[in-house]
């Protein structure tokens, strides 16, 4: 990475779970060290309320949040697209470093069953922080 301060973009389908809980993560655990963005391929009209309630538990607040279509200029001007489950819908451009993190998708869950997959972004986002920022 060129600059001095990475980029991350997260992309989800809706944008409305997986990605929103990444972002406010890295926003946690590395502040302003990063620019952090989040965008969908097909973004919902609203958060899921049980990602809200998992965040919200752990003292992040992401009620004020809202979904945000994916665009080429989000993904161009991103170092580092995380992509968690949006398949062939996600572009690519070359140049980028790319990850794909294979999490459940928290749609349709309850609280007890989003919680897991809150807590397994966030061992994925602490180790992506010690790759960004050593």
């Amino acid at each position: 990475m060129s600059k001095q301060k990475p980029s991350v973009l997260f992309v989800c389908v809706h944008n409305a779970g997986r990605s929103q809980m990444a972002a406010a993560l890295l926003a946690r655990h590395a502040g302003n060290r990063v620019t952090i963005r989040s965008a969908g391929s097909e973004p919902a009209d609203q958060l899921n309320p049980a990602v809200v309630a998992a965040m919200s538990e752990i003292g992040i607040d992401i009620a004020k949040e809202t979904p945000k279509l994916l665009t080429s200029e989000l993904a161009a001007d991103a170092d580092v697209v995380v992509t968690m489950g949006c398949g062939d819908t996600c572009p690519v451009f070359p140049g980028k470093r790319y990850e794909d993190w294979v999490l459940d998708d928290p749609a349709g869950l309850g609280l007890d069953e989003v919680r897991p997959i809150r807590d397994e972004i966030d061992a994925a986002v602490r180790n992506l922080v010690a790759e960004l920022l050593p």
